[in-house]
């Protein structure tokens, strides 16, 4: 159950109406998620739809790699909500069934291309230390300039804030999908996720002899 009071179009103020209209009219098409919260305050969901609207859909990030970066926090913060979603659009993005699944099981996820892996490194070492290896940033920075390390740190940093407003407001989920778990503890415990495994390109075959 949700902690505050979600809106529907027949119970909002003009202003809220608005801000509401913006968002499903936008790439978004629906309202679901933290903006359900922000909602109380219409300039805040004005503000935050705008801000998340860039990060989702306009980074310069191929879209499979923005979603993974997503998923990476949706994990560490057990937010089934932004998993839900984003699980499904990653997927849709061309993002490896086998990742999305070592991800959702605290399994050390395979790579088998270096810009997946430096993606998956670059958001899991900045949830989990605060900070990014000098070596991992560099290899984000040589692959996508400063404009793909900025916006990479900001869709970690976004998705944060979507993660930990979704979970203290209670923000439900929709049915249907296999939910995430925490083992040992609360559902919504942080997850300590595995360091990923860089392994042979695709393209290539093992040789013998």
């Amino acid at each position: 159950m949700p902690r505050i009071p979600l809106f529907d179009p027949d119970t909002m103020t003009p202003e809220q109406e608005r801000v509401y209209r913006d968002i499903v009219n936008g790439p978004r098409a629906r309202l679901v998620g933290p903006l359900r919260a922000a909602l109380h305050r219409p300039e805040l969901a004005d503000r935050w739809q705008r801000f998340g609207e860039i990060l989702r859909y306009g980074t310069s990030l191929p879209d499979r790699l923005n979603e993974l970066a997503i998923l990476v926090v949706a994990r560490h913060w057990t937010a089934q909500l932004e998993w839900s979603i984003h699980a499904d659009a990653a997927l849709r993005a061309g993002l490896e069934p086998e990742i999305v699944d070592a991800l959702r099981t605290g399994e050390p996820p395979v790579f088998h291309d270096q810009d997946a892996y430096d993606v998956h490194e670059f958001a899991r070492r900045l949830q989990q230390t605060g900070d990014v290896d000098e070596e991992v940033y560099q290899r984000v920075w040589r692959r996508w300039g400063e404009v793909g390390a900025v916006e990479l740190s900001s869709v970690v940093g976004y998705y944060t804030l979507v993660a930990m407003t979704l979970n203290v407001h209670r923000i439900p989920a929709p049915g249907g999908e296999r939910p995430l778990t925490s083992s040992g503890g609360p559902v919504r415990r942080l997850v300590e996720l595995p360091e990923a495994v860089l392994g042979a390109p695709a393209t290539m075959t093992p040789t013998t002899g």
